[in-house]
């Protein structure tokens, strides 16, 4: 049992640390994603971003853009190109409902996170409402004091 828990540490978890700067974040989804296999190996080896991708409707299917998963070093002619769009795999259901919150409330679908469930990749997306510039200020002021109430307590604690 240790041994599993150890190979599925190992597997990398890539995060988007700007989509909580950026978004008030709502509903999340998990995702599968439809990938080629050096894309796949590539993943394992921690070599993709998304801090700028994003998620869109193209007719009634889930398009993950601008995810760059870098090419696959041994991967030779049949290497994926680092940019295409990748098709978001949700149950019926849920597609409708994402489609309907987005059009009408004019929300974005903004990627978290891409990581491991057993053998499967995943994508956690979030309903996303855009942030302006006052929000992200009052954010960072919660955090700074936060931080002091923190370290002051811990300080306490010392004497």
């Amino acid at each position: 049992m240790s041994s599993k828990r150890k190979k599925q540490d190992s597997l990398p978890v890539l995060t988007n640390s700007k989509a909580r700067h950026k978004y008030l974040l709502g509903e999340k989804y998990e995702a599968g994603i439809v990938l080629s296999g050096t894309e796949v190996k590539s993943i394992r080896c921690g070599n993709a971003q998304i801090s700028e991708s994003f998620a869109k409707f193209v007719k009634q299917e889930l398009f993950l853009f601008n995810a760059h998963i870098a090419e696959y070093e041994h991967g030779g002619e049949d290497n994926h190109p680092t940019q295409r769009p990748r098709k978001l795999l949700l149950k019926r259901r849920e597609l409708t409902k994402l489609k309907a919150e987005v059009e009408a409330a004019g929300k974005a679908l903004v990627p978290l996170r891409i990581y491991f469930k057993e053998a499967l990749i995943k994508c956690q997306i979030a309903v996303g409402t855009g942030k302006n510039q006052r929000d992200k200020r009052q954010d960072l002021k919660k955090r700074v004091a936060q931080r002091e109430a923190d370290q002051a307590l811990k300080n306490s604690m010392k004497r």
